[in-house]
């Protein structure tokens, strides 16, 4: 059972109130957008009501629902998206705490439909790990709820296709942590691209911080020991689920060089092996040559 159990109930929805009033000031929800959770027992969720600006919440807000999304205790209505947060709840009982909200850059992924990548900075790959993207459904019901059960178990942080994201962990400022490191990794990612280009770490250097983030006790179910010159971007848990997302990597494409930089830290350049030749006469040639000449001439 999550560390919740035995926990006061009046101190949750303090912290519920907290972590709302965090999304709301960073801009992760906008007006009444966004719900939060956290297990009371059992048999019962801690959950933000609909239709009410997270940040500006009280104790008094919060709801409690059972299992099965039925509302027990709370003058409020309880959110509409509550049956996403139980669907966690009931796939993984290590979790106590989900935060549902749309911080804007990692959205933004979501509405370009273009995967996350890997490789690219040390702390979104240690705490974060592989991204998923979730196939878009209509928000509020039990296809909605669904549409995460390929990745739940595998990840602590979820992007929604065309909506936001969803995070959850042992722990509800642990689980909002996670959002907040997505967010600003997406956006330290459209600067890079704004700039004109997104370089890569090299395999083994991925593969370290993926070594890193397994040795920190993080779960993931990629093995670093196997087929060790393979670049760790071809371990991808997720990319067998890109297409039922309609994701295509497009903006964040994986570097041409990545393959062959195993051993190599700088991609090679570009061959001109199979350029159009252009042959020129041997009367072409000598004229080239006197202009050639008679330019150095003035120059000196």
């Amino acid at each position: 059972m999550s560390n919740n159990s035995a926990r006061d109930e009046d101190e949750l929805k303090r912290q519920l109130c907290d972590i709302g009033k965090r999304i709301y000031d960073k801009g992760f929800a906008a007006a009444n957008e966004g719900n939060l959770s956290v297990r009371l027992d059992k048999n019962h969720v801690l959950c933000t009501p609909t239709l009410h600006c997270k940040g500006f919440m009280t104790p008094e807000d919060i709801c409690t629902v059972d299992m099965q999304g039925t509302q027990v205790a709370g003058k409020r209505k309880r959110t509409s998206e509550v049956m996403l947060h139980l669907e966690i709840y009931q796939k993984r009982p290590d979790v106590d705490s989900v935060v549902h909200c749309h911080p804007p850059h990692a959205t933004a992924f979501a509405v370009a439909r273009e995967p996350i990548p890997t490789c690219v900075l040390p702390e979104p790959d240690i705490f974060l790990g592989e991204v998923p993207i979730a196939p878009y459904e209509t928000p509020g019901g039990k296809g909605f709820a669904e549409t995460i059960l390929p990745f739940v178990d595998q990840t602590s942080i979820i992007v929604l296709a065309n909506h936001g994201t969803v995070s959850y962990e042992a722990g509800l400022e642990k689980a909002y942590w996670l959002t907040e490191i997505l967010d600003a990794y997406c956006r330290i990612l459209m600067l890079a691209r704004q700039l004109g280009n997104v370089e890569y770490v090299s395999p083994e250097k991925g593969r370290e911080l993926l070594q890193m983030r397994l040795d920190w006790g993080f779960a993931d179910s990629r093995d670093v020991s196997k087929d060790a010159k393979k670049p760790i971007i071809d371990f991808a848990l997720f990319k067998e689920f890109w297409a039922a997302a309609n994701l295509e990597q497009k903006a964040f494409a994986a570097h041409p060089g990545l393959d062959a930089r195993a051993d190599d830290h700088h991609s090679p350049a570009p061959s001109n092996a199979d350029s159009t030749k252009v042959e020129l006469s041997e009367d072409q040639l000598e004229q080239l040559a006197d202009k050639i000449a008679s330019r150095l001439k003035k120059q000196s």
